[in-house]
């Protein structure tokens, strides 16, 4: 193993998740992930989930960095709105990584013969979990994340400051 190149750095500095993460900016995003859900139930507009899915994919592999939604939510609206609220990274991009797999089911299931039903109920149950996020806080995802790591199916590294978020915060 010898010296990381300027090349392997910028590849792993893409591909890297901010821990923490602005709450803020992960429900905003929500709302506009549940905004084009139900858009997309609603008109039978089934290219919404070449955003929708792309955007889940982007969020899970690079954060907000190559995600249109999470650049809308990080630079501009939740500044306006609010002042950061740091939580864990970790079990954010664990709950875009469900989305990804999510919506990317959704897609597939457009193109099967006679499966296009499934990709309105995969479309509902992301919008569903987009709104309890974006409504009330509740990310499925994460919680789903720390059932895992009690179950010991996601160990403790991964995550350590998960346990103690008021690392987080500076006074």
């Amino acid at each position: 193993m010898g010296v990381p190149t300027a090349k392997g750095r910028r590849l792993r500095s893409l591909f890297n998740f901010p821990n923490p993460t602005n709450e803020v900016a992960s429900r905003i995003v929500a709302a506009i992930v549940c905004s084009m859900c139900v858009t997309a139930i609603a008109t039978g507009q089934a290219w919404l989930l070449i955003p929708i899915t792309y955007g889940f994919w982007a969020r899970a592999l690079t954060g907000p960095k190559l995600s249109p939604a999470s650049a809308l939510a990080s630079r501009l609206v939740a500044p306006l709105l609010a002042k950061p609220k740091p939580v864990a990274g970790p079990p954010k991009r664990f709950a875009q990584a469900i989305g990804a797999g999510l919506s990317s089911m959704a897609a597939i299931f457009w193109f099967v013969p006679g499966w296009q039903a499934g990709t309105w109920v995969a479309l509902g149950i992301l919008a569903a979990a987009a709104f309890l996020e974006a409504a009330a806080g509740f990310c499925l995802g994460c919680k789903t994340f720390a059932i895992m790591m009690r179950l010991g199916l996601i160990p403790q590294r991964v995550c350590s400051e998960c346990a103690d978020i008021s690392l987080y915060y500076r006074h």
